[in-house]
């Protein structure tokens, strides 16, 4: 399975590159199989800013030649790591967003999963374990995620608790990775 990880500042094209770059790798498939091009998407519209960004995201998909299967997995999105199949290509975005709603999963119910011990340390291992069990397919995963780590530490601990477990899991990401990119300006850098 190539797993190509690709981050990058807010609105800096990463998520047009990893599209298009979806897209490249869905048309060059040679595969019997019948293959799909997924959209995993996890961001929820909580806020007008968010529900035109999803707005937008969406309108360029459909404006593309290619069809997209769209997924919306903002939670568990683990099982849908092991429904793909043998030449599915698939874009994740993005983990920021993931990890957030990870964070605060509970909420509602007065207990966010980032106050009760151990929950986000199992919702991290089961994403990781679900990406693991992708070696044994023919899939190509596309996984995009925010760049965070510009700015100085900030006073609040959950805020550098989140940014500490983002910079690990963008760690595991590039190790794991084949590729890896990063947006700036619209301008691409491959580190891996």
């Amino acid at each position: 399975m190539p797993l190509i990880f690709i981050t990058g500042g807010v609105r800096s094209g990463k998520s047009h590159f990893a599209e298009q770059a979806a897209i490249q790798h869905f048309q060059a498939q040679q595969s019997s199989t019948e293959k799909r091009l997924i959209y995993i998407a996890s961001g929820i519209a909580l806020d007008d800013e968010m529900e035109k960004r999803i707005d937008r995201h969406q309108a360029d998909r459909l404006a593309q030649p290619i069809k997209w299967l769209t997924v919306e997995a903002p939670y568990d999105i683990a099982p849908v790591f092991e429904s793909l199949k043998d030449g599915d290509v698939v874009l994740w975005d993005c983990v920021t967003t993931w990890l957030t709603n990870a964070f605060y999963e509970g909420y509602d119910r007065g207990v966010p999963c980032v106050t009760e011990p151990g929950c986000l340390a199992s919702k991290l291992r089961t994403v990781k374990q679900a990406i693991q069990s992708l070696q044994t397919k023919n899939v190509t995963l596309l996984v995009v995620s925010n760049e965070l780590f510009d700015e100085p530490p900030y006073q609040n601990e959950e805020v550098e608790l989140y940014r500490r477990t983002l910079g690990q899991l963008h760690q595991w990401f590039v190790a794991s990775a084949q590729e890896a990119y990063e947006m700036n300006y619209g301008i691409v850098k491959r580190w891996k």
